[in-house]
């Protein structure tokens, strides 16, 4: 028997590993300038969005597992890119706050963006705009 739907070039989901792990390596030579892996830099813009939030909002905003997020924060601290302090009004959260290395790392890592984005020359700023769509259906439909 012959199974068309099991061939992989019919897998949106193989096509999205594919684009996954190609982008990990676009992001890797940059990164590693900044000593950060992808996940420490997923936190990093987080953070510069908006510092001082708790864990809670940190997990919500970045979409990255607890368990991952507690190593991803310790390695983080170590490098004294940020601080976990308690919260003044809640004594029991705990908020992520950056230190002056991570500050200071944001203008070094403003360019990175697009110097992603250059590689994707076929991909205009419509063709942009509906990936993003279309990747956050996906995302919803999965949550």
């Amino acid at each position: 028997m012959n199974y068309p739907q099991l061939k992989l070039d019919a897998q949106i989901c193989h096509r999205l590993y594919m684009a996954s792990n190609g982008i990990a390596r676009a992001y890797r030579a940059s990164l590693q300038k900044l000593d950060l892996t992808y996940p420490q830099y997923v936190v990093m813009m987080a953070l510069w969005e908006k510092d001082e939030i708790s864990i809670a909002e940190l997990l919500e905003k970045t979409a990255i597992d607890g368990g991952a997020m507690t190593q991803i924060l310790k390695k983080m601290t170590d490098k004294a890119l940020l601080s976990i302090v308690k919260d003044e009004k809640d004594k029991r959260k705990r908020v992520v706050k950056l230190q002056s290395k991570g500050h200071d790392l944001r203008h070094q890592a403003a360019t990175i963006p697009e110097q992603i984005r250059c590689k994707f020359p076929s991909i205009d700023e419509q063709k942009a705009q509906a990936l993003i769509e279309l990747l956050d259906s996906i995302n919803d439909d999965l949550a």
